[in-house]
């Protein structure tokens, strides 16, 4: 049976793979529409670079950190994680800015992810200290 952080981890790959192929369709989009490319300010980049890490580290971090750290830090990134893909429904919805044909696989990975980012702080909320103690102590005396 997997521990919550294995878990937790798998979980973070699974909602970054989502992430990063929702980011590549809209890539083929914007490069595929008769408008120019947008050009983004460095502010917008360097945004979209930290938002894009905390799924990253949260892989790394869900394994390797202890029990309350790993905790709170799962459910903090998955809450900030959420707040932004929520934005991917509320903005292109209040602004009328859709484009129709990509609006399908918005709707889908934007689900996808929310379902998984939702999963994620379920099973960092409802984690017990008691269950990462058993876990921490079977890990450690298969080292020795």
């Amino acid at each position: 049976m997997h521990d919550t952080k294995e878990r937790l981890s798998q979980l973070w790959l699974f909602a970054l793979l989502n992430y990063l192929y929702a980011d590549v369709l809209a890539l083929f989009d914007i490069v595929g529409s008769q408008d120019p490319a947008p050009h983004l300010p460095q502010w917008a980049l360097l945004g979209s670079a930290v938002l894009m890490e905390i799924p990253i580290a949260m892989i790394l971090a869900s394994r390797l950190l202890p029990f309350r750290a790993n905790r709170l830090a799962n459910i903090i990134a998955a809450i900030e994680t959420l707040a932004v893909i929520s934005m991917q429904f509320v903005y292109p919805l209040a602004s009328g800015a859709w484009h129709e044909h990509m609006f399908a696989s918005y709707i889908f990975f934007g689900t996808v992810e929310t379902v998984c980012t939702s999963v994620i702080i379920w099973q960092a909320w409802t984690w017990s200290g008691k269950a990462a103690v058993t876990s921490e102590r079977a890990v450690g005396q298969s080292a020795t």
